[in-house]
């Protein structure tokens, strides 16, 4: 794959803008910001996975919510009353811990429009089903009770939380939501044990594939993420790994396959972690073995146009 304009005015325009110095990623066109580019590891430097997306300077989208990310959104200039929906790729800690914040920053924020959460079912007694999480979190006997008027069909504090369980067993696609701005799709992936789904997102005539972690046995990215602007993956494990890694995560080689098979215009590698920080060049040498596109290593606070 040759570099397009669009590709080279991501790699020249989006360079790395960090929360320090940036308010937004680009007052026009379609944006993919970087709250969190590590893992659950306490020593990587970076936070667990988030992502928000911005069309024309309005942030319509949060892909995970890994702790520090709100801390992040609220770095990033964005504003809570414009995020249409929160979309899980799993329930893993680092994945989805943040949820609450959110929803306790958008009553403060005194949001009035209801806002979609999309998260993975289960079959399995290890991880709940995205309703289940929500109502374990903010039900009448959850965690966090005090928040609970969000699930009410009432909705006595201004909003209501609607929420969603989407397949993650299986390999047909869901595709129930759609809004003016947004289109989403999604698919059961296999990561282990855990129940876990990528999200493709149409907006403004442009795609995202937020493929998470996944290990690729079924090799269904390539097919789902065909014709993505920009592809985010985890990079969350070395070319040398086996065993039960490999039962987790792709390897990079194998991102590689996917990105190439999608014919995507960018590979995002996210989800970097304490085993694949300092082999980048090795890396990115097994990936473009197959893929020519771009390769970026995701850092927390980034910003890439599509």
């Amino acid at each position: 794959m040759k570099f397009t304009p669009l590709i080279l005015f991501s790699l020249l325009f989006a360079t790395p803008s960090t929360f320090a110095n940036s308010a937004h990623c680009g007052d026009e066109g379609i944006w993919i910001e970087i709250l969190g580019a590590g893992s659950g590891e306490l020593s990587d430097g970076q936070g667990p996975p988030s992502f928000l997306l911005w069309q024309d300077n309005v942030a319509r989208l949060i892909i995970d919510t890994g702790s520090g990310s709100s801390v992040g959104f609220d770095r990033s200039g964005a504003d809570i009353n414009d995020i249409e929906a929160i979309a899980l790729t799993q329930l893993h800690v680092d994945n989805s811990v943040d949820l609450p914040a959110y929803l306790a920053g958008a009553l403060t924020a005194d949001r009035s429009n209801n806002l979609t959460i999309l998260g993975p079912d289960s079959n399995t007694p290890e991880f709940a089903d995205t309703e289940t999480f929500l109502q374990r979190l903010i039900g009448d006997q959850g965690a966090f009770p005090h928040l609970s008027g969000l699930l009410r069909a009432s909705a006595p504090d201004g909003f209501r939380v609607k929420v969603a369980n989407v397949p993650a067993v299986g390999s047909r696609k869901w595709a129930r939501y759609r809004s003016p701005n947004i289109r989403l799709t999604a698919v059961p992936v296999q990561h282990a044990n855990v129940p876990t789904i990528a999200w493709r997102v149409e907006i403004g005539g442009q795609v995202a594939v937020f493929a998470g972690d996944f290990n690729n046995d079924k090799n269904i990215i390539g097919t789902f993420a065909a014709g993505a602007d920009a592809l985010v993956a985890s990079h969350a494990i070395p070319e040398a790994s086996r065993g039960a890694l490999r039962e987790a995560f792709a390897l990079p080689s194998e991102l590689g396959k996917v990105a190439a098979a999608a014919d995507a215009r960018m590979l995002i590698l996210a989800h970097r972690t304490n085993r694949t920080r300092g082999r980048e060049s090795l890396s990115r040498a097994a990936i473009e073995k197959s893929y020519g596109g771009s390769v970026l290593f995701a850092n927390d606070g980034e910003c890439w146009g599509l």
